[in-house]
């Protein structure tokens, strides 16, 4: 379809326009994170590296950093196998209430975010499970649990069942079915789901800072602590390397299984 001239400009004067929009928020932090200053500025005041020299000192930076890995560690190992059965079961077989339980597992989506996350810290302050890390790590994969159910659906739609009654017909039993034919037709999606949620946990600011005690405070919070008072050029460094980290995540995706199946799934 061919567009007029006034199409064509409003259309493209809209993409750049949203382009910019979305890379701004990046782009500040980035050359902030460069400056030769003492305090954040852009454009920044020369150029330096010295605030990523000082924040391989920060030690303090170092261990929020390792255990918001490791809360995304225990957020994908949870996720994956609650989400990859949920998902295959939802788009292959007949469930039950499949519609009701469709909108229950939209809950974390239709709740807002502060409401889960009070719910969560009085169950697990009930629980006495506050002042650990594996909460936290339950806490982002039950509130993101939807993403990786989407992404098996999608791989799981497109499976052929003539594949697995193929195998069950040479003999193979509902186990042997599973691991050998469906898990791998939606491998694709499991890896998609996995980053996405990794990510996502490695992100989550507002769960953490309710679950998180002045112990074990995840990267997200010990930056908002650190904002409360005065910030600083490092912050931004800090900040480039976690956008650098899930930047690689999503590289990752793409060289294994392909940015399309990720967006798929959404």
């Amino acid at each position: 379809m061919n567009r007029s001239p006034t199409q064509t400009i409003v259309f493209w004067s809209v993409a750049i326009l949203c382009v910019v929009a979305l890379s701004a928020p990046t782009l500040v932090v980035l050359g902030a994170s460069f400056t030769a200053g003492n305090i954040i500025d852009f454009p920044p005041d020369g150029f330096s590296l010295k605030w990523y020299v000082a924040i391989l000192g920060e030690r303090d930076l170092q261990q929020a950093f390792l255990r918001s890995v490791i809360v995304a560690c225990i957020c994908v190992a949870v996720s994956v196998p609650a989400g990859t059965l949920a998902g295959i079961a939802l788009s292959k077989y007949q469930v039950k209430w499949a519609g009701a339980l469709q909108i229950y597992l939209l809950l974390p989506f239709t709740v807002p975010l502060i409401g889960s996350g009070i719910g969560l810290m009085l169950l697990f302050g009930e629980l006495r499970l506050l002042g650990s890390l594996w909460p936290i790590g339950i806490a982002t994969a039950v509130i993101n649990l939807p993403f990786m159910i989407w992404a098996v659906s999608s791989s799981a739609a497109s499976l052929d069942p003539d594949l697995e009654l193929a195998a069950q017909s040479c003999g193979a039993g509902p186990l042997q079915t599973f691991f050998n034919v469906t898990l791998p037709a939606v491998t694709p999606g499991v890896i998609t789901g996995a980053l996405l949620m990794f990510i996502l946990s490695l992100n989550e600011f507002l769960v953490s800072l309710l679950l998180v005690d002045a112990r074990i405070v995840t990267l997200p919070v010990q930056i908002y602590n650190s904002i409360r008072a005065i910030i600083t050029p490092d912050l931004a460094a800090v900040s480039v390397v976690f956008i650098a980290v899930a930047a690689l995540a999503i590289i990752i995706l793409d060289r294994i299984v392909g940015l399309e199946v990720f967006l798929k799934s959404k």
